[in-house]
């Protein structure tokens, strides 16, 4: 992200909290995440008073792999890490990145977790390019693969 960039989306990520950015700090901060996982608790709470079945079903779906504890908090939160990334989720991202380092993950392993993240996004980045080429060949005009179609913007 470029620099004018990031201090655009720190400002609007700001502006949408009804912050202003005032110090450099601010302003190279995307999201003041302690802040934000008290948002995130206040509002799950506000949830379960309207729909506590729910909240049940999702600790227990949630807690469902610390029965057998194969794999331990670390590595099961350094994969929601990994997960939160792939799924675009702030509010993952807050809750698993505090709890994978109150499980003892270092900065080295959550930047291991989230390499493997970005390669199997660039994967199924991938993956679905295939898609495209196979559509691509079944349309009914076909395309060319040295002449640019009818319908190409012109340069």
């Amino acid at each position: 992200m470029t620099s004018f960039a990031h201090s655009l989306h720190t400002g609007a990520s700001n502006a949408i909290c009804g912050r202003q950015a005032t110090t450099m700090e601010n302003i190279n901060m995307m999201l003041n995440w302690n802040e934000y996982r008290g948002q995130l608790a206040a509002g799950v709470k506000e949830i379960g008073q309207l729909s506590s079945e729910t909240i049940r079903g999702y600790v227990e779906l949630s807690s469902a792999g610390q029965k057998q504890d194969l794999l331990g908090a670390k590595m099961r939160e350094l994969i929601a890490l990994a997960v939160a990334v792939t799924a675009r989720c702030d509010g993952c991202i807050a809750v698993h990145s505090q709890a994978a380092i109150r499980h003892g993950a270092s900065k080295e392993e959550i930047a291991e977790a989230l390499g493997v993240a970005v390669a199997v996004n660039a994967g199924a980045a991938l993956v679905y390019s295939t898609r495209v080429m196979d559509a691509v060949k079944e349309h009914p005009r076909g395309v060319s693969a040295t002449e640019p179609s009818a319908t190409s913007f012109a340069r």
